[in-house]
């Protein structure tokens, strides 16, 4: 049976192989959507052991308690562990983990997977359905991969035969219209001490923005995002102002920095790539914030296939608000008595650095979640080609959108024995709460007025 799977793994990779130069798909094919495949482009069928079941549209309506703007309740709350990962039986379940979770097993004693009936409750709006289903016969990558043409809304690649027609997903998939967002973070020291940095989010999307009709839509720009930190004092009151596009080597981000003891509107040409993230103690770069993001271009993308692991999934009681902040973060990883780990099909993609590009990652491997394709799990290794970083997002289904959301992305230093978690909202009043932006509310100069009143 080993044998059987190796030899259908590999033709899989074969066939991604020789296709990969394209990038639209026939009819035939694209007529799969809805059908053998979710609106989405994942299997809709469940896995030969049962282990996985069927998508059958995941979560459709709000569960009951939930109250607009609030914490989400926990639709699974009744559901038991099946199993529990530790260090002294990993190698019993090591086909279903990254290298990544491994090591972080083994490095700490107390860190443990507790893992859950597989849910799969990912669901988005019909509009985002309708705007995929249209793309997998029309949507190429621009010449260099470094963006998308043939579309304004929907997932580019649902029939993906590319590593980077998988990372362009991730980047371009559903995540809201115009709403905003209240979070800390917390760079976690190796004995369990942190400072939370607390921000305020304000994002206004144009790709796929169903509030916005396709004709209004910017061919190449994908988001406007403001990102505001209120606490602690000596950072409060910095904020910062990003255009992001698809095609960056086209139309490189944009990006404005507001400084309130100069009182001054700054372009922020560094807020890319491996350059240090917002108040991060140097535990995550630019292009790690929501597991990947920004330009492409420095590195070769490589389809692997396809593989069932355990990853976090539906993470309600992780970040809801019956535990505090302090019951979270713990020394060397979060309380795994919180966490949730399910087992899910994921896409496997190889990033390797170019030849006379730099950055800090030599070699990514990301582990792309078929239902919403999300990035779930990083493995990041330095110059040396050795283990460096394991991030690994923990999500949620925002079911009054409905939209499957980041929930606490979490990095990892295997090296320093620290690590960021970054969107905390236990303690938060409010998670995600629609509101009406104009362009000019992320411009510069709206930027200036914002940090003066």
């Amino acid at each position: 049976m080993r044998n059987y799977r190796i030899a259908v793994m590999s033709a899989v990779v074969l066939a991604f192989t020789a296709s990969a130069a394209l990038a639209a798909v026939s009819a035939d094919e694209a007529a799969s959507l809805g059908k053998t495949l979710t609106p989405m482009g994942a299997e809709r069928a469940g896995n030969a052991t049962g282990t996985i079941p069927v998508w059958d549209g995941g979560i459709t309506k709000p569960v009951a308690g939930y109250k607009e703007g609030g914490h989400y309740p926990d639709p699974y709350a009744a559901d038991k562990p099946l199993l529990t990962i530790d260090a002294g039986n990993m190698e019993k379940y090591k086909a279903h983990l990254s290298p990544g979770q491994m090591a972080l097993l083994k490095t700490y004693p107390t860190w443990k997977m507790n893992v859950y009936p597989t849910r799969r409750s990912a669901s988005f709006p019909a509009g985002h359905y309708k705007e995929t289903a249209a793309n997998a016969t029309k949507v190429k990558l621009v010449e260099g991969g470094n963006g998308f043409t043939g579309t304004k809304g929907g997932i580019p690649f649902p029939i993906p035969k590319s590593g980077l027609d998988v990372i362009w997903n991730h980047l371009a998939r559903y995540r809201g219209d115009t709403y905003g967002l209240n979070w800390s973070q917390a760079s976690v020291q190796r004995d369990g001490s942190y400072t939370l940095v607390r921000f305020e989010y304000e994002y206004d999307f144009i790709y796929g923005n169903l509030a916005k009709p396709e004709a209004t839509r910017d061919d190449n720009k994908l988001f406007n995002f403001l990102q505001t930190v209120t606490a602690p004092a000596r950072l409060a009151g910095q904020i910062l102002l990003v255009h992001e596009y698809a095609d960056q080597v086209k139309q490189p981000r944009s990006a404005w920095t507001y400084n309130p003891g100069q009182r001054r509107v700054r372009l922020a040409p560094n807020v890319a790539y491996d350059n240090p993230g917002t108040a991060a103690d140097g535990l995550r770069t630019n292009d790690d914030f929501l597991m990947f993001n920004g330009a492409t271009d420095r590195y070769d993308w490589k389809l692997v296939g396809k593989r069932e692991i355990y990853i976090p999934y539906n993470s309600h009681k992780l970040v809801g608000n019956s535990v505090k902040y302090a019951d979270v973060l713990k020394p060397g990883h979060l309380n795994p008595d919180h966490a949730r780990y399910e087992l899910h099909r994921v896409w496997v993609v190889e990033a390797t650095l170019k030849e006379g590009t730099s950055h800090i990652y030599k070699r990514r491997t990301f582990y792309v979640d078929e239902d919403s394709w999300m990035v779930v799990v990083v493995d990041k290794y330095d110059a040396r080609n050795e283990l460096w970083r394991v991030a690994e997002q923990h999500n949620i289904n925002f079911y009054n959108v409905p939209m499957t959301y980041p929930a606490l992305e979490v990095h990892h230093d295997m090296q320093s024995g620290r690590y960021i978690a970054m969107g905390l909202r236990n303690e938060e009043p409010k998670v995600y709460e629609s509101i009406k932006r104009s362009e000019s509310d992320f411009s510069p100069s709206g930027l200036r007025g914002i940090g003066t009143r």
